[in-house]
């Protein structure tokens, strides 16, 4: 049974950095990537990075010279990074294995001005 686990959501203040962590278990981890998704209250459910089971990274432009994601393959998690927080970065934050339908319950990041 996969399940991704995300934590580290939080209040903060803009300008603020934050750390998500994304735990995997059931599959092996380290044959695949991971990407972090985040659904506002006003938008749609968007793209913010992923990391391939390579180390390939990409990141949506919202999110390049902010955020900074990596994985542990040891620990079977991957980490958001997040500095420079905005209120437009308000959201809950989800993880996924890439290519597939498994995803976490998300964590809420709230970011106030």
């Amino acid at each position: 049974q996969v399940q991704l686990v995300e934590s580290g959501g939080d209040n903060v203040q803009a300008g603020g950095s934050l750390r998500l962590s994304c735990t995997v278990t059931g599959i092996m981890f380290n044959r695949n990537g991971i990407v972090w998704h985040r659904q506002p209250p006003t938008r749609e459910r968007e793209l913010v990075a992923l990391i391939t089971q390579t180390g390939i990274i990409n990141y949506a432009g919202s999110a390049k010279g902010r955020f900074t994601i990596s994985r542990d393959n040891a620990k079977n998690t991957v980490y958001l990074q997040m500095d420079n927080l905005s209120p437009l970065d308000t959201a809950v934050y989800y993880c996924g294995v890439l290519g597939t339908t498994y995803w976490g319950q998300g964590t809420q990041v709230t970011v106030s001005s």
